[in-house]
């Protein structure tokens, strides 16, 4: 009779515990990740864990044991890359045809070999993929080095992903939206001389500055980590401020499509902003180091 009854109760009250597990899964997992990112390591230096790797066997089968890890990760990522590429394939043809509007569209373009547009297909296919999937392949390799990192690290680490993902956007627009429409009239027109577009030459060029100019747009976030480690300090930053504006307009020049000063400035202009920006993050990060240490 009293099992009966136990099962009895456990119908009646299925439901109830079903519906209690859908509403207390999201706390549990948010406590997980809270003492996951709170975790601290052990610490041990680099020669003392490869000698411990070496004489320990439980140290070896721990080592196997990132190794498996590792490669877990990696096969996860290089599936991320797999299904975002075969995805991009889906909106490529509407992504060149965006990437073309500042010269007219697609039918500005000519082609002069067979495989040409092909080519050009895929290489755009292909970088789209990449660039959607690096923010996950970078969560990863966050995801395999996090146990091994302090609680402030690990928590900057995965604020920093979606960061540099921002900054890396911001800079692939402004190339698009502002630096493109003023350089393409000056090259596709100068002395007078009409040039012939072809989509190979195009599409590396077009893609090659946005990447560029998306690379640039990270140095904030790079100047923050190397003060936070103690690599870079502020003071240094401040006092060589007008060498940076050289270095600056130097690689300006290197990356900008046209020679005039126009689209230099374009170009030279948003990166010193960022560098005195980064200047500030310095600060914010050294101090901080700072109050750690003492």
């Amino acid at each position: 009779m009293r099992k009966f009854l136990n099962k009895l109760w456990a119908i009646i009250t299925a439901p109830f515990r079903l519906l209690w597990k859908i509403i207390a899964a999201p706390f549990r997992g948010i406590k997980k990740i809270k003492d996951f990112l709170n975790e601290v390591p052990e610490e041990s230096s680099l020669i003392d864990t490869t000698a411990s790797a070496i004489q320990s066997a439980d140290a070896r089968a721990s080592l196997m044991d990132h190794v498996e890890a590792l490669r877990k990760h990696i096969f996860r990522a290089l599936l991320a890359l797999i299904v975002t590429v075969s995805i991009s394939f889906i909106f490529t043809q509407q992504l060149i045809q965006y990437l073309t509007e500042p010269v007219g569209g697609l039918d500005s373009l000519r082609s002069i070999e067979v495989t040409e547009s092909i080519g050009v297909f895929m290489r755009v296919a292909l970088m789209s993929g990449i660039i959607i999937a690096l923010p996950y392949i970078a969560f990863e390799f966050w995801l395999f080095f996090a146990p091994g990192l302090k609680p402030s690290s690990k928590k900057f680490g995965l604020i920093g992903i979606p960061l540099a993902s921002l900054l890396f956007i911001a800079g692939a627009a402004f190339s698009y939206f502002i630096m493109l429409p003023a350089a393409l009239p000056f090259l596709l027109n100068f002395m007078g001389i009409q040039a012939e577009l072809r989509p190979a030459s195009y599409f590396t060029f077009i893609l090659g500055v946005m990447f560029w100019i998306g690379i640039a747009f990270e140095f904030p976030l790079v100047i923050y980590v190397l003060s936070a480690i103690g690599f870079v300090k502020p003071d240094i930053l401040k006092q060589q401020w007008r060498l940076a504006i050289v270095i600056i307009s130097i690689f300006a020049a290197a990356i900008t499509p046209t020679i005039d000063p126009i689209n230099m400035g374009l170009v030279m202009l948003p990166m010193s902003v960022l560098y005195f920006i980064s200047i500030g993050l310095s600060y914010i990060a050294y101090n901080g180091r700072k109050k750690k240490v003492e």
